[in-house]
């Protein structure tokens, strides 16, 4: 996005001009004394020889070919020559090819689901709130868009996602469909990671029912964000809004497409703001910050828009999160949508490099022991109840081959009492600790193992590794 400045270059006939050839032929020659030598016209001149005893001269005569002679001719020189250049030459492809594997293998980061050799640079359509006009038919009383306005706006913008497994035939299996924004003319879309995850081959429905094939250019499960790439050049971006100017009451319209019913629009109130809320099912326990609207949010919304009444889009739609309080159609009126200024950093990193920046694995399965599903396997295992000293910890139900940590003391059915100085009884206690954290920084954690009827207490230190994956 930063503008480059044409640098001009000044010739050098700026500063220099060669002589130019005297029109006058018959100018008279100045005096010169070389002009006064007599001349051979097959020789050259006659001269004394330079090598000469001093007041010795040539014999009349004589001639001293003041021509040069001609250079000798290398054979040898010039095929070392000739070989140096062919090694730069192959040096430099060398540099190329590595610097272009490094650059690949950096966007690819272990994620099995990302696009290889992937780099962009993000121009996303953020907009502040519009002054409309009045007099569209499209545009209400108090200033905003109506209903059928942002519609109108908004749901060419809005594209249905279909996802297709390995099936044990050639041809894929569909696994599912979603919703999905579209965030550029040249057709990157934005998507829930829940609607991609299950998926080997992916394509696009657009409003307009034109159909493309889609590629997956990368998936955070942690967030619940993936981006895909259809090949194009003149899609309708949708405009991106500010959910920080979001007010509990305001009016808001969910486009997506539930049970596969295409661009279906549905109108409700921002029921609450800053919701912080885990995607149901997830491994980690991720929090994402949520908009929490009574617009109708179901499965096949997920990937779709939360618009404000000006068109903007404000949020990513997740049946999700929405799942993380329902454990079936208990509740109505209760959707989530992930708010777009925390979505947007994800977003970026997908889009540039197809994984999110400055993540980090433990290698450690964990549960907070202050659990009931804990606390019985405890029982069951030792035949008594859990020791009060190990109620706010961390327990480990496994211990990961591949990362730094297994090589410590550490194991499976241990517990972890603190890390870094703080101490974890949960999740989150664990996210607070090591933030600003990265891969590759050393941890120290206390822990504590149960064997023959008491607590054994002891340290360990390890190295966080780089996560690319999305999935820790």
């Amino acid at each position: 996005m930063a503008h480059k400045e044409e640098l001009k270059f000044m010739d050098y006939r700026d500063f220099y001009e060669p002589p130019k050839p005297s029109g006058d032929s018959n100018q008279p020659e100045q005096e010169n004394f070389y002009n006064n030598l007599p001349q051979n016209q097959n020789q050259g001149a006659f001269y004394n020889d330079p090598s000469a005893p001093v007041g010795q001269s040539l014999p009349q005569g004589q001639l001293y070919d003041t021509t040069p002679p001609a250079p000798e001719v290398n054979t040898m020189n010039r095929k070392i020559y000739f070989a140096s250049v062919v090694l730069a030459i192959l040096v430099f492809l060398l540099c190329v090819y590595c610097m272009g594997s490094d650059l690949i293998r950096g966007a690819i980061g272990g994620a099995e689901n990302v696009s290889s050799g992937h780099s962009v640079t993000v121009n996303l359509n953020v907009q502040p709130k519009p002054e409309l006009n009045p007099e569209d038919e499209n545009v209400s009383a108090n200033g905003e868009y109506t209903v059928r306005g942002v519609s109108e706006m908004v749901s060419p913008s809005i594209v249905m996602v279909y996802t297709y497994g390995s099936g044990n035939q050639e041809v894929s299996s569909f696994a599912g469909s979603g919703s999905g924004i579209i965030l550029s003319e040249d057709g990157y879309i934005v998507t829930n990671a829940h609607v991609v995850s299950e998926g080997v081959s992916f394509s696009v429905t657009l409003s307009d029912e034109t159909e493309c094939n889609a590629e997956l250019i990368g998936s955070d499960n942690k967030t619940d964000l993936a981006i895909l790439k259809i090949d194009s050049d003149d899609l309708t971006p949708a405009t991106l809004g500010d959910s920080g100017e979001v007010h509990v009451g305001d009016d808001v319209v969910a486009i997506g497409n539930p049970a596969g019913l295409a661009n279906t629009v549905t109108r409700g109130i921002v029921s609450a703001i800053g919701r912080e809320v885990r995607a149901g099912s997830s491994k980690t326990g991720f929090k994402m910050e949520c908009i929490q609207t009574d617009a109708a949010i179901s499965p096949g919304n997920s990937g779709g828009a939360l618009v404000n009444m000006y068109g903007q889009v404000i949020g990513i739609t997740s049946s999700k999160y929405a799942s993380s309080f329902m454990s079936s159609n208990a509740y109505e009126g209760l959707g989530f949508a992930i708010s777009i200024n925390q979505a947007l950093p994800i977003i970026t990193d997908l889009m540039e490099q197809g994984y999110v920046s400055n993540r980090f694995r433990i290698g450690i399965v964990l549960s907070a022991s202050d659990t009931e599903a804990v606390r019985e396997e405890f029982q069951e295992t030792y035949g008594m109840p859990m020791p009060e000293e190990l109620r706010k910890s961390i327990w480990i139900s496994s211990v990961a081959e591949e990362c730094d940590i297994h090589n410590t003391e550490l194991q499976s059915g241990d517990f972890i009492l603190s890390m870094n100085g703080h101490d974890v009884a949960d999740y989150d206690d664990v996210q607070s600790a090591l933030d600003g954290c990265k891969g590759g920084d050393i941890v120290t954690a206390s822990c504590a193992r149960f064997e023959n009827g008491r607590v054994r207490y002891f340290e360990i230190t390890f190295k966080l590794e780089e996560d690319t994956s999305g999935n820790f």
